[in-house]
């Protein structure tokens, strides 16, 4: 069985400094056997994760829309940011990737409420919801919203700590069986269990001194 830490970041995100050598080792660490890597606005992050890592790694990336924030899965090129919610699909669905709606319902970085009047529409074209995200916010319950949504939408359900730090990853994780594509993986996910917690809310703190750090540097 794997163990699948479906969302977390790398130094290649403005807001994260953690090195590919450091995600490999934590998860060798605790036990994490699968990894989507979907940093903001590139997949080098993923790339770099993949040429060493032992385990299965997912290529992602999160595209960042007027109306919230899209995971593509199983991708081969990046996807520029700040293009619409129609131009991220496209862009995903042509790289045979999975569209994913990673801590939907999260006031603070979620896709808002014009947004998902927007995505209703588009609901043929998602392919997964992220169900279980450790960083979302524990006011207005945007996870059990997120697990309702796809629940009744009928969508497959991920999970991920959404790691900006290497002790975050593991924080949620899906146990599902091994799979060799991205069909398997679709069946595998179908399949899988949530296990999770919430990371402590200052971590959000911790990450915009690391932006603040990093633009400095610059």
């Amino acid at each position: 069985m794997l163990k699948a830490d479906l969302h977390m970041h790398t130094r290649y995100s403005f807001d994260c400094t953690t090195t590919p050598q450091a995600i490999v080792r934590r998860c060798q660490k605790i036990g994490i056997n699968c990894v989507a890597v979907a940093d903001h606005g590139t997949i080098e992050g993923a790339l770099r994760v993949k040429e060493t890592a032992p385990f299965r790694v997912i290529v992602a990336e999160e595209i960042l829309t007027p109306l919230g924030e899209i995971m593509g899965m199983f991708l081969t090129e990046t996807i520029p940011s700040n293009i619409s919610v129609d131009e991220a699909f496209r862009r995903i669905k042509a790289q045979n990737g999975l569209v994913c709606l990673p801590h939907p319902f999260d006031s603070m970085r979620g896709i808002n409420d014009r947004g998902f009047s927007q995505i209703v529409g588009l609901l043929p074209q998602v392919d997964v919801i992220e169900v279980f995200n450790s960083r979302a916010m524990r006011l207005g319950n945007s996870n059990a919203k997120a697990l309702a949504f796809a629940t009744e939408h009928r969508l497959l359900k991920s999970a991920g700590s959404d790691a900006h730090t290497a002790g975050e990853i593991g924080h949620a994780y899906v146990e599902m069986p091994e799979f060799d594509d991205i069909n398997g993986f679709r069946q595998a996910l179908a399949q899988g269990r949530i296990f999770g917690h919430h990371t402590c809310p200052m971590i959000h703190v911790i990450s915009t001194f690391k932006t603040l750090k990093k633009r400095i540097l610059r």
